[in-house]
């Protein structure tokens, strides 16, 4: 990084007077225009970089507790636990079967049939889908979800601020919509760090590293305090914005992958009837399938034949890296549920994977709890960077721009085609 800004700072010396001019225009407007949602982005990703630590403190687990058994019992067979959910249920399908990734628990999902799901899409506040949670050793019942008739728990106050946050932080609750305008305000949240560094650039020779002066007029201190701010945290400011850009596109993009790739490989099975669940191979051998057709992947999940994602005739089954950093790529496998047989692995499209990469860079959940304090750490320095900023910009705002420039220590020559050299203020 410091490479970098001394080539900025020496292309910098000599940028004349009206490129001057117009990189303060572009850093001015496109951090106002952003400033106010990249707050609220800020001070609302803080408390969801903690949510497992917030909801164990506040809410905590009303499970009952696990069994005491040996050491390294092995897992009951996954066909011994969806034969006991449908035992439980019997006029009911199972929709999906997903493994545990912390604790030794199965969850089987169940609706009343795959028509009932997708009629709940034309109703918010109907969800005929429910769940029972099995211990993975014993295959025993742990928990079931409440009935779709019964009344609705009430919310805590932890789960109405964590979804607030939530919803704040990825669509300002105007879901996809606001996805996309929070993209963009991503985009224009890069530009602003780029004309930033540009006009930093002006600095780096006339004043130590670091330097706030602080016996000096009230608005160099702000200045001061926003440029060392801004370029302590400028690497890690520019990989968080540009990969929360990427995230907010995940609806479109996984719509591009449905109707292109997923599309073509299920083109074949399209027209097929789905089969009875009575009549569908072993799911725990599907499970060992594609653990072998993913080589150094874990098996997270998986979805029956009928899904509206999925095929009519297959099992879709869910694979991830077993490493942090590839915790978030995924490869879904297909195993036809008529026969067992594995059909393939399709390995998603480089815009998918692309955007998988960039999710442990923006959440910062890679590294265990000492990267989440220094992402939160970052968090706030950014938020002092944008308060400094406004501070500057409301003081100064009734200037025009050469004015703002010379109180701010530019000085600019009266030719507009030479080169301005910083000097002393």
């Amino acid at each position: 990084m410091r490479i970098t800004l001394t080539r900025i700072c020496e292309c910098a010396v000599f940028m004349t007077n009206r490129a001057l001019r117009r990189w303060f225009v572009v850093h001015k407007w496109t951090s106002l225009v952003c400033t106010l949602f990249l707050l609220i982005i800020c001070v609302t990703g803080l408390p969801l970089l903690f949510s497992e630590q917030i909801w164990d403190t506040f809410v905590g687990d009303d499970d009952p507790p696990y069994e005491v058994l040996p050491p390294n019992t092995p897992n009951a067979s996954l066909d011994v636990i969806v034969e006991k959910a449908r035992a439980l249920y019997p006029e009911q399908i199972i929709t999906n079967v997903n493994p545990d990734d912390d604790e030794p628990a199965v969850l089987v999902s169940m609706a009343p049939s795959w028509q009932a799901l997708e009629e709940d899409k034309n109703y918010p506040d109907r969800n005929s889908s429910h769940w029972i949670k099995f211990d993975a050793r014993t295959a025993k019942v742990l928990k079931q979800s409440r009935p779709a008739d019964a009344p609705q728990k009430p919310r805590t106050w932890t789960g109405i601020i964590m979804g607030i946050c939530n919803q704040l932080h990825t669509s300002l609750f105007a879901g996809l919509t606001g996805r996309l305008f929070l993209g963009a305000m991503g985009g224009i949240f890069v530009a602003s760090l780029v004309s930033g560094t540009v006009l930093y650039g002006r600095f780096m020779k006339r004043l130590p590293f670091g330097s706030v002066r602080k016996d000096r007029a009230a608005r160099l201190t702000w200045l001061d305090l926003h440029n060392l701010l801004g370029v302590a945290t400028l690497m890690w400011a520019m990989v968080v914005g540009f990969t929360g850009l990427v995230n907010e596109l995940q609806t479109p993009l996984f719509g591009l992958w449905r109707v292109t790739d997923v599309r073509q490989t299920l083109k074949p099975y399209a027209n097929l009837p789905v089969p009875s669940q009575d009549h569908l191979s072993s799911v725990q051998a599907a499970f060992n399938t594609a653990a072998k057709a993913a080589p150094g992947n874990e098996v997270t999940g998986l979805s029956y034949p009928g899904s509206s994602f999925g095929s009519p005739v297959h099992y879709v089954l869910w694979t991830r890296g077993s490493t942090p950093l590839r915790a978030r790529l995924f490869t879904p496998v297909l195993v036809d549920a008529r026969t067992g047989a594995l059909t393939g692995a399709y390995p998603m499209p480089w815009y998918l994977r692309f955007l998988e990469i960039s999710r442990p860079l923006h959440f910062g959940d890679y590294g265990g709890m000492p990267l989440r304090i220094l992402w939160a750490l970052l968090d706030v320095v950014v938020i002092g960077v944008l308060v400094s900023g406004l501070v500057l910009w409301a003081n100064k705002r009734k200037i025009a721009t050469d004015a703002r420039l010379r109180k701010l220590g530019y000085e600019l020559d009266e030719t507009d085609g030479m080169p301005a050299l910083v000097g002393d203020v």
